[in-house]
């Protein structure tokens, strides 16, 4: 079972464009996923739960489509609190979030304070968020750190990068799933990827549940990690 589990939830819009349906209605349907997904993790014992929610790319959809999110978010926020601390669900947020608007920013820390003490999942949500500013904003702040103290080379200064990012204390994802079938990671994590395994689907995010959940983990527990190094010797022998 993977620690951390990234996913870049993808195919709303075309799922209703597919059902004749406006493209909110597809983000509407794709909050009753994270739903299901958020349950299931805290079943099975996974630790961490980073979702793709919106990126800073994301601002430039229509002004409709994008209120249409922030009100969504703002719902979400507000309903599911309730649901979160029956489940022992911490919440959380990456990003730039003093871009957000003030209603989803107040909801939003009202929502990780109330669940602040909750020792089960870990549910991260990725608003605001751009990889390269998350690096970017990284490397200003180790820069201004520099002015005290020379800055630390290899191994240390790998760890000294990780230590400025948005969320230090969390693992690295063990497993991005990307639905809809998208073959890129749209600028999601990009520090944090380095060796994770990635699973894609076609499967439209409103269609991805408990189900797809599932095989994902399935194929995840398949796949030998080997970060760089040789596979176990018999594989090798075998091979």
């Amino acid at each position: 079972m993977p620690r951390h589990v990234a996913i870049i939830m993808d195919g709303n819009g075309r799922w209703a464009v597919e059902r004749n349906l406006p493209r909110f209605e597809g983000h509407r349907a794709g909050a009753r996923s994270v739903r299901e997904v958020v349950r299931r993790c805290g079943e099975l014992g996974v630790e961490v739960l980073t979702l793709y929610a919106f990126s800073v790319e994301n601002w430039a959809r229509p002004a409709a489509e994008v209120g249409h999110l922030m009100s969504l978010l703002e719902h979400f926020l507000r309903t599911e609190i309730d649901e979160l601390q029956a489940n022992n669900v911490r919440c959380r947020a990456i990003g730039d979030l003093a871009g957000l608007p003030a209603a989803v920013r107040r909801q939003l820390e009202l929502a990780c304070r109330a669940t602040a003490d909750n020792r089960g999942l870990q549910l991260v949500l990725a608003l605001n968020y751009s990889g390269r500013r998350e690096l970017a904003q990284a490397v200003a702040s180790m820069v201004e750190s520099a002015k005290q103290r020379p800055l630390p080379t290899g191994a240390a200064l790998e760890r000294e990068i990780a230590r400025h990012l948005y969320a230090p204390d969390l693992p690295d994802p063990d497993l991005l799933i990307r639905t809809s079938g998208e073959l890129r990671l749209s600028n999601f994590m990009l520090w944090q990827l380095a060796y994770t395994e990635i699973y894609v689907t076609p499967v439209y995010w409103p269609d991805f549940g408990r189900a797809q959940l599932d095989q994902a983990l399935a194929a995840y527990a398949r796949r030998e990690r080997r970060f760089g190094g040789l596979a176990a010797a018999g594989e090798r022998a075998s091979a």
